[in-house]
């Protein structure tokens, strides 16, 4: 019989930064693969470097890119005829200058659609209507590459549960690069069940302990549950951690540390369309995966550091529902693991994967057969730089 524990709720407001930049409705909730509105569109711009092309941003070729002439610059996406979109994925390329500060803008109006001060991946605004749409790039340093410029209208909720609503702000804040340090405690918090989190709660990086028993049991609790919207950061789960954390919709986990994964670190168990952010943190001390997706929409993990299991994310393959699911990795730190990224390929999912060091060998990208509920996927090879699993080998760096 399953233990029940004790549920305790930890409320906070919910943090939303002026200019935050990345804002978390994603399409694709369902099993098919949205559109992306910029292949077959025309391209232009304000300027263009020696050997590059506008063209490069809407050929769906992630190996090609365009570079304004400096550090500043202006690509464009447009149609014959008024298109509808609400969300733009912005892909850079390796080896180019940084971004920290940009615009999305409607060119037909001038309208600033949305703007940032860090390198964005996923936009998401309101939906608009217009002929052109134009990525601003209003300061950086060297000169920046963008692979591709993506763009896509409005996602439809699955058919078999009714989307909730998100946070209307992504977070902002630049992680770092991980480099495989472990954060220091600043003091023990015993816990005897689930802490349910609505809002932001911050752990003070506290080591928070323990539930479960460490093992890969599926019927163990989470230690932390996050509500739709919500934030955990500044936290240390100690072993045993139980199922780890839990996120009931998007969801932010930033600067949050595994000192054991136990049976998963976290699941994302959104069914918006969303995107959930890992931000910072480390995990060690695995066997199997450590961030797992059940639910639909997007993954965003950046400048997090991996030692000892299986994979850092998989995306559910024999889940009740068989949602398309997408990951965003970039900036990441992985030691003695098996595989980065697991996806379905049959289910639509992607992998975009930027900035990865790995120590000793991994699997990239690998691509499996989702099935039904019951039944186990079938694993199909790994994927580079191809329609579901959207990374170049320049892009990986082996020790």
């Amino acid at each position: 019989m399953r233990r029940k524990v004790a549920t305790r709720w930890l409320a906070g407001g919910a943090t939303v930064v002026a200019g935050a930049v990345i804002a978390l409705a994603l399409q694709v909730p369902n099993a098919s693969a949205a559109t992306n509105l910029s292949l077959g569109a025309g391209a232009d711009g304000s300027s263009k470097a020696s050997g590059t092309s506008y063209g490069n941003v809407i050929d769906g070729n992630a190996s090609t890119y365009w570079s304004p002439s400096g550090s500043t610059g202006t690509v464009s996406v447009k149609w014959g005829s008024a298109t509808t979109v609400s969300s733009a994925v912005i892909v850079q390329a390796s080896g180019g200058g940084s971004i920290s500060g940009w615009q999305l803008r409607n060119h037909d109006t001038g309208t600033v659609l949305a703007s940032g001060s860090s390198a964005p991946s996923t936009i998401n605004f309101s939906s608009t209507s217009l002929k052109k749409i134009s990525f601003v790039i209003t300061s950086g340093s060297g000169t920046p590459r963008i692979a591709e410029f993506e763009t896509y209208s409005s996602g439809g909720s699955t058919p078999t549960s009714s989307p909730t609503s998100g946070p209307t702000a992504g977070p902002t804040g630049n992680p770092g690069t991980p480099t495989g340090a472990w954060p220091s405690s600043a003091g023990s918090a015993s816990i005897s069940g689930t802490v349910s989190v609505s809002g932001t709660f911050d752990g003070g990086m506290k080591t928070y302990c323990c539930i479960g028993d460490g093992g890969q049991g599926e019927s163990q609790d989470p230690m932390f549950k996050i509500a739709n919207g919500g934030t955990l950061q500044n936290v240390i789960l100690g072993s045993p951690a139980g199922d780890g954390v839990h996120c009931e919709g998007t969801c932010t986990l930033r600067n949050v540390w595994w000192n054991d994964i136990g049976e998963d670190a976290a699941t994302f168990k959104q069914t918006n369309g969303g995107t959930s952010y890992v931000i910072g943190g480390g995990a060690r001390n695995g066997s199997d995966k450590n961030f797992q997706h059940n639910g639909n929409g997007t993954v965003n993990i950046s400048g997090f550091y991996l030692k000892g299991t299986g994979k850092l994310y998989r995306a559910c393959g024999n889940c009740s529902t068989s949602h398309t699911r997408h990951v965003r990795i970039d900036n990441v730190l992985v030691d003695d693991i098996d595989m980065l990224a697991g996806i379905n390929s049959n289910w639509n999912d992607t992998a975009t994967i930027t900035r990865v060091v790995v120590i000793g060998s991994a699997t990239i990208c690998g691509k499996y057969r989702g099935v039904p509920k019951g039944s186990e996927p079938s694993y199909l090879g790994e994927g580079w730089n191809d329609a579901n699993c959207k990374v170049n080998r320049s892009d990986v760096t082996f020790r």
